[in-house]
């Protein structure tokens, strides 16, 4: 492979190919032309590119059925495809043929520019990856993570290339999205993983009786310490340490764990003596550490240390499509826990957890389900047994109807459902694009037609 990234581009249009070969290479990327689907195919089968530039719309193969034929060939290769005819179709039709995204005509070059950047950094992550596994042999084990969504895969592939490292990682996401779990797989995944793994939230202790959690402590070093104790960072020598809600950490203490991340060192409270330690850090954060550098609560140094992979958690309204698999782990758990003779959750009551955006997570879904099988009367959970704010979301659903008049164009029939399943949605973009089958993008610039 060249040191510039190649990208080849196909388009039966040559004054498109022209426009974008241009811009490409102005950006610094190596550009090759094909002018239709079985000439994309027979270049792919010739020799390597880094990313595939696609028209849908093309007289000599589709570009759907170029897509399948070079997935064939080469299946991590990213392809965007682009369209001048966007449609729920065409955009689910791509995207289950392995498409990386999808881009309408006339396309927005700064848009096309940042979605080349993500497509390349994932594929070269996913080269890196599929090499480690082979050099190392390594097997990873996520299967405590719940998930089948794109967005896990995704998640899963980057935990893959990151568990087996000694790279600091960042973990951030909403309350709730289950960044402990993922901690603890990224170190049972590494190479201490028989090693100790120690937790702390940040945000539970006051600042004196952190640092003591932290770094430990001598015997009358501060009221209350009776005895000398060892802390944290020492228990977990030669292991990893996870420094939950670190955002929550008072600027002593930052200045403190940014020593020990530069120095593998540090002074117990109250002692003269360094101790020296091997700890791998993965820490977590709700918050946006970026803001709160520039506001002045969080050390620049410090972030930068924390932030050398960071990985971002998706809110669970983003991955609806792993809400079944999640419930019914809970509702098992705690039918078990509880000794409870039900037999499943009902398909209604399923329809509901699908419908909800779940503002507190997998968190939340966890304790609605603990509370949905402790509450049944039947054999099944029902609606019923959901929570009240959950049933009234969506009381009187069963009875709307969806009617429109004769006589009208499609593109009216089309704007009027989008607008009703935005309505339905109450108004949430990503989850009516989700019910529409369709990307936000695209319907973001459905509803720009629409005036809205």
């Amino acid at each position: 492979m060249s040191e510039k990234p190649r990208i080849l581009v196909v388009d039966d249009e040559e004054s498109h190919r022209i426009m974008l070969r241009a811009v490409l290479k102005d950006e610094g990327y190596e550009v090759v032309e094909a002018a239709d689907g079985p000439e994309a195919v027979r270049a792919v089968e010739q020799e390597p590119f880094d990313l595939i530039l696609l028209d849908v719309r093309m007289t000599t193969m589709d570009g759907i059925e170029a897509l399948t034929e070079i997935r064939k060939i080469s299946p991590l290769i990213p392809v965007l495809i682009m369209t001048a005819y966007a449609s729920v179709k065409t955009a689910v039709e791509a995207l289950k043929a392995g498409a990386f995204d999808y881009l309408t005509k006339p396309l927005d070059i700064e848009e096309l520019k940042i979605l080349i950047e993500k497509a390349l950094e994932l594929y070269h992550l996913r080269e890196e990856n599929l090499t480690l596994k082979e050099r190392l042999g390594v097997r990873f084990d996520f299967s405590k993570i719940i998930g089948k969504s794109r967005k896990m895969q995704e998640l899963f592939d980057t935990l893959s290339l990151v568990a087996p490292t000694d790279a600091t990682v960042l973990l951030l996401g909403e309350s709730g999205t289950g960044k402990e779990l993922v901690a603890n797989s990224i170190h049972h995944n590494s190479q201490r993983g028989n090693q100790p793994f120690i937790k702390i939230s940040c945000a539970a202790l006051p600042e004196t009786l952190l640092e003591s959690e932290l770094f430990g402590h001598e015997k009358g070093s501060f009221t209350g310490a009776i005895a000398r104790r060892e802390g944290r960072f020492q228990l977990a020598h030669r292991g990893t340490i996870f420094l939950d809600e670190i955002g929550e950490m008072s600027p002593t203490t930052q200045t403190k764990l940014l020593r020990v991340l530069q120095e593998k060192e540090f002074e117990p409270l109250g002692s003269p003596r360094t101790v020296k330690v091997d700890v791998r850090v993965v820490a977590a954060t709700n918050k946006d550490l970026t803001r709160e550098v520039k506001e002045g609560r969080f050390r620049e140094d410090l972030f930068y240390r924390l932030n050398v992979v960071p990985i971002s958690l998706p809110p669970l309204r983003e991955r609806k499509e792993d809400i079944p698999a999640l419930a019914a782990h809970f509702f098992r758990l705690y039918r078990d826990k509880n000794q409870k003779g039900l037999k499943d959750i009902s398909g209604k009551a399923m329809d509901l957890l699908m419908r909800y955006d779940w503002p507190g997570n997998i968190r939340e879904l966890e304790n609605c389900i603990e509370r949905a099988v402790i509450m049944a009367r039947g054999e099944v959970i029902a609606p019923a047994d959901l929570p009240s704010h959950i049933q009234a979301l969506f009381v009187g659903r069963e009875t709307q109807e969806f009617n429109l008049p004769s006589g009208i164009s499609l593109e009216q029939v089309e704007k009027a459902l989008i607008l009703k399943t935005l309505d339905d949605a109450g108004g949430n973009r990503s989850r009516a694009a989700e019910i529409l089958g369709i990307n936000r993008r695209t319907l973001q610039n459905k509803l720009k037609e629409y005036g809205m």
